[in-house]
């Protein structure tokens, strides 16, 4: 048990490190291992959302003090994502851990591409002025965002950071804070309504947690130092082999 403890206390130092630094929420890494445990689609979700509020808490802590974060902004993100985390964790409840898996498994795939091509697709995008139909996007994409939060127990970002960058032009060492701080809002609703579901598995979520909050810590203070390009392509290229790797395991559970 203290193995374990160890073990996750590790892979959630590791996912707040990432998830401070690219703003994607560091669920992106957690719920992957917790899915090869083989918990239920429901403890997955609501035990990665404790370590991903760790992580949101700790990066945000860090960029208030360094005036990063357009709290603004943050919060106009944060209100459609709110109702969008309620139905997140309500819909957890109704899906089978094979389902879960493939699921995520194309949710992984196009992070990871996103992840790979997002200087282009930000490059291609920066000189368009937003149009109204941007604004239906916003409001769709976010409440989405809270969606995928709460089911997946991944957080947002990876939805809350292209908006920033791509319509409200924000460069990333903004964008990234801002999409924590609004994770953090989101993800506060999303996990209380797996409370009161009584589907978190506490003792794996406070673990999580604990590395979390420490590598967001890192991650927050490091962000003007990695290269993110470099750290962009790695992390992708992991997510797609990592959502292989689930595929497989998904064809392999039919026989």
């Amino acid at each position: 048990m203290i193995e374990l403890f160890i073990i996750l206390v590790i892979i959630g130092f590791g996912s707040g490190i990432l998830g401070s630094l690219i703003g994607v929420g560091g669920g992106i890494v957690m719920t992957p291992v917790l899915t090869y445990m083989g918990f239920s689609p429901a403890v997955i979700a609501s035990s990665s959302l404790i370590a991903v509020f760790a992580t949101s808490i700790s990066s945000t802590l860090t960029y208030i003090g360094k005036k990063y974060i357009n709290y603004w902004l943050g919060l106009k993100l944060a209100l459609p994502a709110i109702p969008g985390s309620i139905v997140g964790g309500f819909f957890s409840n109704f899906i089978s851990l094979e389902y879960f898996k493939i699921y995520f498994a194309i949710l992984l795939t196009a992070v990871g591409l996103y992840i790979f091509f997002k200087n282009k697709i930000i490059n291609k995008t920066l000189d368009r002025t937003p149009k109204p139909l941007f604004y239906l996007i916003l409001i769709s994409g976010t409440f989405g965002a809270g969606i995928i939060s709460s089911f997946f127990g991944i957080g947002g970002g990876i939805i809350f950071v292209p908006i920033l960058v791509i319509i409200y032009k924000l460069k990333m060492i903004n964008a990234s804070p801002t999409a924590q701080f609004t994770l953090l809002i989101s993800t506060i609703t999303g996990l209380l309504t797996h409370i009161i579901l009584e589907h978190p598995d506490y003792s794996y979520g406070i673990a999580l947690a604990f590395g979390a909050f420490f590598g967001a810590q890192l991650g927050s203070r490091s962000i003007h130092l990695v290269n993110e390009n470099i750290l962009s392509k790695i992390f992708s290229f992991s997510l797609i082999m990592i959502a292989i790797n689930l595929i497989i395991d998904y064809i392999k559970g039919l026989k």
